[in-house]
């Protein structure tokens, strides 16, 4: 099959790449869109994964497509099903996993991070990994269920309550995702904060009551404003503004992924003083079947938050270019 292969950091080849032979429990899958997260430009430019990447590889843990082989032992699916893939793989025998806490298992695995993924014709995936989607979802959308998941998992850390006013840093993608749940959950007020004034029209238009630049008085008038921040980013600046922006019993959730370097200046009287609540919040354990309802009935709005949309061939040159070509989201196409 042909394949986009992480070589190693900022080396990715389009080429011929033969798929292993299935197991018992797998399915093979025809790809049909595939997106290209945040993490697989970490995880390009050297850094880990959920987990620690060793090339080549595959990358690609957001993909829907069509079963068109099964594994000897597999059950319940069958060759022409529209599968969108969860792609954590779970041990089930670490500490973790046996209390419940499976997104921290010690031995996880991923599709498209420690075994080959999405970014080619073809993928191998366990078959308990795969749920069948509506014939209304198109392709595109049941690739983002899991990062529609991920983002699940995070807003149920929070409590968000009607008298709320919720600020979202950061306007991207996964701004966006959370900004619809945040609409449908009913705060009072949604303030983003994004630098680009050019999205502050649809970030308005899919609910926010306001749109602000972080800078000057608009950054002033952020400061102690809110009762819950979800910060989407993942930059010292942004994540440390997440923490000043908290007002007292305020709510702060660190969701972007930052690099591992990574260090933020935090007060800890102000965090004491202020009683605030800090959460992190890792991959999407359990969230596929929701994400996929949400989606499914029109909660949670997809297509129109698609900024990009490649062919296989452009994704090294899509990948190496990516914040240039103001990518919010892209998706591979087949």
């Amino acid at each position: 099959m042909k394949a986009a292969v992480l070589k190693g950091t900022h080396r990715i080849e389009v080429g011929e790449w033969e798929t292993k032979p299935l197991s018992q429990d797998e399915v093979k899958i025809r790809v049909k869109s595939c997106g290209i997260c945040g993490t697989d430009q970490h995880i390009y430019h050297g850094h880990p994964g959920s987990a620690a990447v060793t090339p080549p590889v595959v990358l690609g843990h957001e993909l829907a497509g069509e079963v068109v082989e099964l594994g000897a032992g597999v059950t319940g699916l069958q060759v022409g099903d529209r599968v969108s893939v969860d792609p954590n793989i779970y041990c089930g025998s670490c500490e973790y996993c046996r209390s419940g806490r499976v997104q921290l298992c010690d031995n996880l695995q991923a599709v498209g991070v420690t075994r080959d993924g999405g970014m080619g014709e073809y993928c191998i995936a366990p078959a308990a990994n795969c749920y069948l989607l509506p014939d209304t979802m198109s392709y595109i959308e049941g690739a983002m269920v899991e990062p529609l998941g991920c983002v699940l998992h995070g807003f149920r850390k929070v409590d968000i309550r009607p008298t709320h006013t919720v600020l979202l840093i950061g306007g991207g993608f996964i701004g966006q995702l959370f900004l619809q749940l945040v609409k449908r959950q009913g705060a009072a007020r949604i303030i983003v904060s994004d630098p680009a004034v050019e999205k502050h029209a649809g970030l308005l238009a899919l609910g926010a009551d306001e749109a602000v630049v972080p800078a000057g008085e608009a950054l002033e008038r952020l400061q102690n404003s809110a009762d819950v921040v979800i910060e989407c980013v993942g930059r010292q600046q942004s994540m440390e503004l997440a923490i000043q922006a908290a007002r007292k019993g305020g709510q702060v959730l660190l969701f972007g992924v930052a690099s591992p370097d990574t260090q933020i200046a935090v007060s800890p009287f102000a965090i004491f003083a202020k009683e605030l609540r800090l959460f992190g919040s890792f991959i999407n354990p359990h969230t596929h079947e929701e994400a996929i309802e949400l989606i499914r009935q029109g909660i949670v709005r997809i297509e129109p938050i698609i900024s990009h949309r490649f062919t296989l061939e452009q994704i090294p040159d899509a990948m190496s270019r990516y914040p240039q070509l103001n990518v919010s989201k892209g998706v591979i196409v087949w």
